[in-house]
């Protein structure tokens, strides 16, 4: 029975398609055929409409978005630009440096009983005290002493430079240690941390040395009342050297100046040796 049924549907539907039931319907019954048309079309209209409003609105919150991105970059780039204005600005106001780094001998020592004050190979006929270097280390300080280059090494009294300790740049002075090997930065701010291990290097506030030349490390620090001291161990080995390197930093404005004053200075040696 059940296979009867299905044979005869099958049958119909067939017929239906061989006749084209849906064309003879458009044809006899145009109403079908003008409902069918406008359903078709009113439905094409609302899914496009209901699709650009619904897109519309995604775009427009995606816009949105984007502009309040846009502000902030904006707002970055004007501070950084104007940041950077201020750079070139501050740049343009500093006073060009002249710096030079000169190889020097060792001649001899000053006083057979102290090893840390050598004579160098050189005349130095200006007060400014220069930077005494070795492998990229502060190995001390240069100054003039008879129109003679001398050479105070570390561990010297009298060798004091500016330095920066540790990563938040505590600011100190150098001085000597009787009989040690190490030296000790002095009058460090109490109210700034520093730690065992922390790495010395010049800070360049003295116009001695350029700034970050490497000295040392902490070994140990002494705290005060009102300050603090970095006990140093330095990188570089000053007594068993022949040769060093002399740093000097001039302002350029100054250096007609200095010429003038060591030709002056030249000058008037000659008339005395006359």
């Amino acid at each position: 029975m059940n296979k009867l049924i299905f044979f005869i549907l099958f049958l119909a539907i067939s017929l239906l398609y061989i006749l084209d039931v849906n064309k003879l319907l458009g044809e006899k019954f145009t109403l079908f055929n003008n409902i069918k048309e406008f359903y078709i079309h009113k439905v094409v209209k609302i899914t496009n409409f209901t699709e650009k409003y619904f897109y519309q609105a995604s775009t427009i919150e995606e816009l949105k978005q984007e502009n309040e991105k846009l502000k902030e970059f904006r707002l970055l780039y004007e501070s950084k630009n104007q940041k950077l204005t201020d750079l070139i600005n501050s740049i343009k106001r500093l006073k060009p440096v002249d710096e030079k780094l000169i190889q020097t001998r060792v001649l001899s020592y000053v006083e057979f009983d102290d090893f840390t004050k050598v004579w160098l190979d050189k005349e130095k006929l200006d007060d400014q005290i220069s930077g005494l270097v070795i492998d990229d280390y502060a190995a001390g300080i240069v100054v003039r002493k008879n129109d003679k280059a001398l050479a105070l090494l570390n561990g010297n009294e009298k060798s004091n430079y500016a330095v920066y300790i540790g990563k938040n740049k505590a600011p100190g002075i150098t001085h000597s240690i009787k009989k040690s090997k190490y030296i000790v930065a002095k009058y460090i701010p109490i109210w700034i941390d520093i730690s065992v291990g922390d790495e010395v290097i010049t800070s360049g506030m003295d116009n001695i040395f350029f700034k970050g030349l490497k000295v040392g490390k902490v070994v140990s620090i002494n705290k005060m009342p009102d300050m603090q001291e970095a006990v140093i161990e330095p990188y570089a080995k000053v007594l068993k050297r022949r040769f060093f390197y002399i740093y000097t930093s001039k302002l350029l404005e100054k250096e007609e100046k200095s010429e003038d004053k060591t030709a002056n200075l030249k000058e008037e040696k000659k008339i005395k040796k006359q």
